[in-house]
């Protein structure tokens, strides 16, 4: 059965002109959606998943989007262009381009006067003329990739500096798979707060509330996995901390570190808080979290996260977590859990904005740090006790390359894990494999002091 395009109406350009500007400014982009959706009345209704299909597929390909709109507008970054203006024509080469035979226009003459008009109040007179002559030129516009670089960009949607590394990293057919499953809608997942709820009970809100597709984790039995939308603005779990939004893959770095009650952890990149949450809900709220963040916005996250889950035990600090052992002490942690910034490729399948943020130059930089993060982490563990380092990166040099630097120096010695995903490329790691183990990315290491 041909599924009927969906008919956009003025409002529904308006809300996907305002999701992408906000975009720019709000991550995660599913929130930036969120807000506009909510601001426009598209949240929660009729008209929510299919403007949220067609949202994800602009920010899909937003990386070829705007090449063309260099080709379109002659600017060398666009970047350069009135935030609006550019919202703009990233919706409409979107909708235009590459969503052609999914949607139609009510109106699409009113819809180009109500553009190009709110375009000349925002910018300048001449732009919203300007616009309205560039939907003409789309109308008939056929994307035809140039180069062997574009035409892998288009079938992958990611950037060629990363589907090559890749490609070299696990071989040219498995590459395919992985890079394919970037391209696949995933489950909604959330954890059970085991402090304030159990998995039956929130099982069963979660059916009255007709989710589909309802599944367990296999690897952790707090986890549950449902096919979207799922509306958190309205959700009573979500509100009174009885479920956390969290991956199964992150909510195994807190279970493989195996934090007791009583004792001293330390997170040296915590917010915003996913993992420091599920340690103080293992530690049973007894005992001292130490947790270490610079991002002002995604610690105020954080806390609001431990508040809604009633969290006590931890103590946030707004300082690099390299500092940590100046501030905290050296020899004084039981746990660390250090799971730094990172490129994040591995959650792209949630992210898809994301991928063309990804840039080759950035990954030596972000390795640096995290070396450093991991140092500052050893300094302040017991002898005997425990570090796991963790990222949601596939690539080696922010995972194996990392811990092999550390084991070189004699700085630290891996613990082995024995499961439940795949050995890493250095034995006694562990990766998950999203096209593998049906969650995002993730690297692990488990390390002693040396």
């Amino acid at each position: 059965m041909v599924k009927e395009p969906y008919e956009l109406e003025w409002v529904d350009v308006a809300a996907l002109i305002k999701a992408v500007k906000l975009a720019e400014i709000i991550k995660p982009s599913q929130q930036a959606k969120r807000n506009a959706f909510k601001e426009f009345g598209v949240l929660g209704t009729r008209r929510d998943p299919p403007l949220t299909a067609i949202f994800y597929n602009i920010m899909l390909r937003l990386g070829i989007i705007d090449n063309l709109i260099k080709e379109f507008s002659g600017v060398t970054n666009p970047l350069l262009l009135e935030a609006n203006l550019r919202a703009a024509l990233r919706v409409f080469i979107g909708l235009m381009v590459f969503s052609r035979d999914r949607v139609r226009f009510r109106d699409l003459d009113k819809i180009k006067n109500k553009v190009s008009q709110y375009l000349s109040e925002a910018a300048h007179p001449f732009v919203g003329m300007w616009f309205w002559d560039l939907i003409d030129k789309l109308m008939s516009y056929e994307y035809k990739p140039k180069t062997p670089e574009e035409e892998l960009t288009l079938k992958y949607l990611l950037p060629a500096w990363y589907i090559k590394k890749i490609s070299e990293l696990i071989g040219e057919g498995e590459a395919a798979e992985l890079l394919k499953s970037f391209l696949k809608t995933p489950k909604i997942s959330v954890r059970v707060n085991t402090l304030k709820a159990t998995v039956e009970e929130v099982l069963k809100e979660l059916k009255e509330s007709k989710v589909k597709d309802l599944e367990v984790s296999q690897v952790i039995p707090t986890v549950i996995r449902f096919k979207g939308p799922y509306n958190f603005d309205n959700s009573r779990l979500l509100r009174e901390g009885k479920i956390v939004i969290q991956d199964e893959s992150a909510a195994l770095a807190a279970i493989l570190l195996d934090p007791k009650p009583g004792q001293v952890v330390v997170d040296l990149a915590a917010a915003p808080g996913g993992k420091t949450e599920l340690i103080g809900e293992l530690m049973r709220n007894e005992g001292v979290i130490y947790a270490f963040d610079v991002d002002t916005k995604r610690i105020s996250r954080m806390r609001r996260l431990l508040e809604r889950t009633g969290i006590t035990i931890v103590k946030i600090y707004e300082k690099d977590g390299r500092e940590a052992p100046k501030i905290v002490g050296e020899n004084v942690a039981d746990r660390v859990l250090v799971d730094p910034p990172c490129s994040s490729d591995g959650t792209l399948m949630k992210n898809p904005d994301l991928r063309w943020r990804l840039l080759e130059e950035e990954v030596p930089k972000l390795a640096q740090l995290q070396y450093e993060l991991l140092l500052a982490g050893l300094k302040m563990l017991k002898p005997g006790g425990y570090l796991l380092y963790s990222t949601c990166s596939l690539l080696k040099e922010q995972g194996e390359d990392v811990i092999q630097r550390v084991v070189k120096k004699k700085k630290a010695k891996i613990v082995p894990i024995k499961g439940p995903y795949e050995e890493g490329f250095l034995p006694g790691t562990m990766r998950a494999w999203p096209h593998k183990h049906n969650t995002t990315g993730f690297f692990y290491a488990l390390l002693t002091k040396g």
